[in-house]
Formats: C-alpha cells, structure tokens, sequence
C-alpha cells in the first residue's frame, strides 16, 4: 500500500486536534473588534472617567448632541483600549522565539499540552474581568492569550507537516489557516450586540477563547507523537514505528524509516541549530530569505489592515450595516480557504501565491479608485466593497494560509524549529506593526492608503516569481538542492563539497 496516500482515522483526530490551536488563534484576532464601544464604555466606567448616569443618557439617546463626551475618546481609555488590542502580539513576538525550544522539550503532543494552561489562564482571567479592574484583567488575559497564540501558531504547522504524508501535506498544512478564520467568524457572530456582544455577556465572549484549549486537552493524549520527532530528536525507532503504524495504518514502513535514518545520520553529525547559528548559517541563508519574506507578504499585503479596521472601511463606503458586511467578509474567507485545501496539492504553492499576490496588487488599485470616486458617483462604493471581497478571497487563495507550512517544507528536521520560531517571530512583529501604524498611514494617506499596499504586493509578486522553487510533491534533498544550484556560481567550491554534504540528507518531510 502506497505509504504517500494514507489518510487514517487517527491521522484525521491528531490534525483536527491540532487545529483546534488554530482556532483558538483566529477566534483570539478577531473577537476584540465588534464589542469595542461596550468595553470602552466599562473602562471608562471603571476608570472613573464616565459616570453610570452618562451611561443611561447615552444609552437611552437622552442626551444632546456634545451634551456627554463618548467613553472611547478619553485619553486613558484610548490608552488602556489600544493596549488591549496590541498586547496579543507584543505576546505573540516573545513567544514565537520559543517554539522550537518547547517543541523539543517534551514533544509536539506534550508540547501543545503543555501551552494549553496558559490559554486556560487567560481565558478566566477575561472572563472573570468584572470582579475587579476590567482593563487590568483584560490586558493581562489579550497578553498571556498572545503569548499561548504565538506558541500555538508554531507548534501547529510544525506537528501537522510532520505527521502529514507527502501526497496531502500541503491539504493538510492548509487546515492551520482554515481553523484561524473559522476562529475569526465564529468570534465576529457571536460578537454581535444581540448574542454576546453587549454590555451584560462580553466577558464571556471574550473568556470563551480559552473553550477549544479545553477540548484539546480532551483529545491529545490520543494523538500519536510525530514519527519524525520520535526517531530524529530521541533515537526511539520502534515508538517512531509504532507511531507511524497509527498514523498511516499497516503499511511497509521501511522507507519512511530509512529516509528518518539518514536525516537522523546528518542531524547527529551536525551542531544542534540554534536561531543564531540558524542566522550565521550560508547554507541555509537563501530558504532562510524565502521563509521570511513569504510571511512578510502575508503580513504586509495589507490584509490585516481589512480584518482590523473592516467595519470602519466599509462604514466609509458608505454600508447600512458595516457589522455584518464584515461577517460578510470573514465568511468569503472560510470559504476560499476551502478552496485553497482542495488545489494546493493540484496547484503548486508557488502558483497559488503568485495569483493570490498578483489579485490582491489589482485589487487594492480598484479598492482606491472606489474610494476615491465614491462622492462623486454613487456606484463607486460597489466597486470599493467588491474589491475588498476578493481582496480577502486571493488572500486565501495563496499568501494566507501557505507562508505557514512552507517553512517546514523548505527545511529539514535540524534547523527546522528554528526557521519556523524566526518566521513567526517575522510574522507576529509585522502584525504588530501594521495593527499600530495602520490608522497613522490612513489618516496621512487617506483614501491612496491601498495605493501603497499595491506597490508592496506588486514587490513581492516580483519576489517570488524569480525566487521561491515549487515545493509541490518533493522531498526536503529536492527543495535543498534547488537552493543549492545558486552558490555554484559564486566560486565558492571548497565551501560548496561541505555545503553539499551538509544539505545531502536532508530527507522528505
């Protein structure tokens, strides 16, 4: 039976378990958006800047107009509030860094365990905000949730290519992202004033990412240990076997195993990789280049810029009801992800990066030209909605979901928790600078504030057209010696033999 086209039902739990870190991650982006005026308001309440009679005035449209100055606009909320939203990734930075370091501690499984008290921790501490100082407790909870999510967006690809076979790992690779923007529509439906979104339920909606870590715990104690780790890290082959067995059912095993043997060979000759080896390294310099600017045009494509400020651009395009267009928007997401599983093995990531990037560069042209018009005539605020629709479907066509499993295929098993802690680091850092600057940008920009994504799309379309191979259906000893034909030329051949010998076995994933 041909090992490359096993799916099983145990393969099937330990991915579906593992993506339930994934959607805790996208459920943990997206729920802070729609109840923002109702936290603001108990900020300011618990602050002592907004008196409960201002309260019911506002709430009861009581009020003149300029008669009680809006919650949000006081100096210390605007403060506590954008601290609120930008903790998640100062967390997600710091975290990032240690994912190797967690991962080779106690395993994949353990691992994820392991990070689930956290994620438990900050949950409760959101949920049970009201019981003191709302802004404290929520901030503490946003910065142990990053911390938990940028663990989680590390050790997931890195377990899911590990234990995928080769036929369907870009499929299953896809399923990361998939989970993330499921995590991101749940957390904007349930976030409507009508459901949890109000002044009564919000801590629940925002403690309730904390609820899939609980299921998790359930279920990875059936997960098996990933084959690779097992073998390579630890020298146990007949748990590695075993492993293997349950993930794939009963099959000939011997060149999985012989393939882990020689990569097990090279990793035991080499020094442990480190991040700053990793950084030093010449031989690994290019994949390096490739991982971090794949995530870098994800980050920077501006599609964040849509998922935080979506209710404002569309409020602005002139839309009745901007909530729901946004849930608009995270639905297309879910389901061109969908697409994105079905073709990544068809396709090729390249090919489904270059379209997504190209897409999303005319897109963010028209995007500009709608907002520009929209005063002048009234049919622009179509053309400016439409475009942010397939703005976010080319986004998850390609630049979404495959910058997170391509580092694990463009690496072997040595440096590979190393490329994928410093490419989320990349990833959660640029995050962080887009959710920041963005408003800045726009206000400075004003409606050409898509011009300049465009320009940065185009950048990287350019990019990965002349430099990042195809990954499709290879083995990591035929990715590396793509990046290896490049050096031959920079008449480097001593360094080249030790160069070759050290990439030779780096063995299929």
């Amino acid at each position: 039976m041909d090992s490359g086209k096993q799916l099983t039902g145990t393969l099937a739990v330990a991915v579906f378990t593992a993506a339930l870190g994934s959607l805790q991650y996208g459920y943990s982006l997206g729920v802070i958006n729609a109840p923002q005026k109702v936290i603001e308001n108990n900020y300011a309440r618990a602050l002592g800047v907004w008196s409960e009679r201002a309260a019911v005035l506002s709430e009861n449209g009581t009020a003149e107009e300029g008669e009680i100055p809006e919650a949000g606009k006081h100096p210390d909320v605007i403060m506590y509030w954008s601290l609120s939203v930008a903790i998640f990734s100062i967390g997600g930075m710091l975290s990032s860094f240690l994912v190797g370091f967690v991962g080779d501690l106690k395993g994949r499984v353990k691992g994820m365990l392991m990070c689930n008290v956290l994620a438990i921790a900050a949950g409760l501490l959101m949920g049970l905000c009201k019981m003191w100082k709302p802004h404290i407790m929520v901030i503490a909870g946003r910065a142990v949730m990053g911390f938990y999510c940028g663990l989680t967006s590390g050790l997931v690809p890195m377990y899911i290519g590990e234990i995928a076979p080769k036929a369907y790992r870009g499929a299953l690779g896809t399923l990361h992202q998939l989970a993330i923007v499921i995590g991101i529509l749940i957390s904007q439906v349930i976030g409507l004033d009508f459901v949890l979104g109000n002044d009564d339920m919000w801590p629940l909606l925002l403690g309730l990412s904390g609820a899939p870590a609980v299921l998790q715990s359930m279920l990875l104690p059936l997960c098996p240990e990933s084959p690779r780790y097992l073998y390579i890290q630890l020298g146990k082959d007949k748990e590695a076997k075993k492993s293997l067995y349950r993930l794939k059912g009963q099959y000939d095993a011997t060149s999985d195993l012989e393939e882990m043997r020689r990569e097990k060979d090279q990793a035991d000759r080499e020094p442990r990789i480190s991040i700053l080896s990793l950084i030093r390294s010449s031989v690994y310099r290019k994949q390096l280049f490739v991982a971090l600017m794949m995530h870098l045009s994800q980050q920077l494509s501006g599609i964040n810029a849509i998922f935080y400020y979506s209710t404002a651009i569309f409020a602005r395009a002139g839309v009745a009801q901007p909530v729901y267009a946004t849930i608009g928007v995270g639905v297309i997401n879910t389901i061109f992800t969908m697409v994105s599983v079905a073709l990544v093995d068809k396709a090729g990531r390249r090919t489904l990066t270059l379209v997504g990037l190209g897409g999303m560069c005319c897109c963010a042209i028209a995007m500009t030209v709608g907002l520009r018009f929209q005063n002048d005539y009234s049919w622009m605020s179509y053309v400016s909605m439409s475009a942010i629709f397939l703005f976010v479907s080319f986004f998850e066509i390609g630049p979404g979901p495959i910058p997170w499993f391509i580092v694990a295929e463009l690496f072997s098993q040595g440096p590979r928790p190393a490329a994928i802690a410093l490419a989320g680091c990349c990833n959660w850092t640029s995050n962080f600078i887009i959710g920041m600057t963005f408003p800045y940008i726009q206000a400075w920009l004003d409606c050409y504030v898509f011009i300049l994504f465009a320009v940065l799309l185009l950048g990287f379309t350019v990019f990965i057209y002349f430099r990042v191979p195809e990954t499709k259906g290879k083995s990591f000893e035929e990715i590396a010696a793509v990046f290896r034909k490049g050096r031959k030329t920079q008449a480097q051949i001593p360094k080249e033999n030790t160069e070759m010998q050290q990439l030779k076995t780096s063995t299929d994933a």
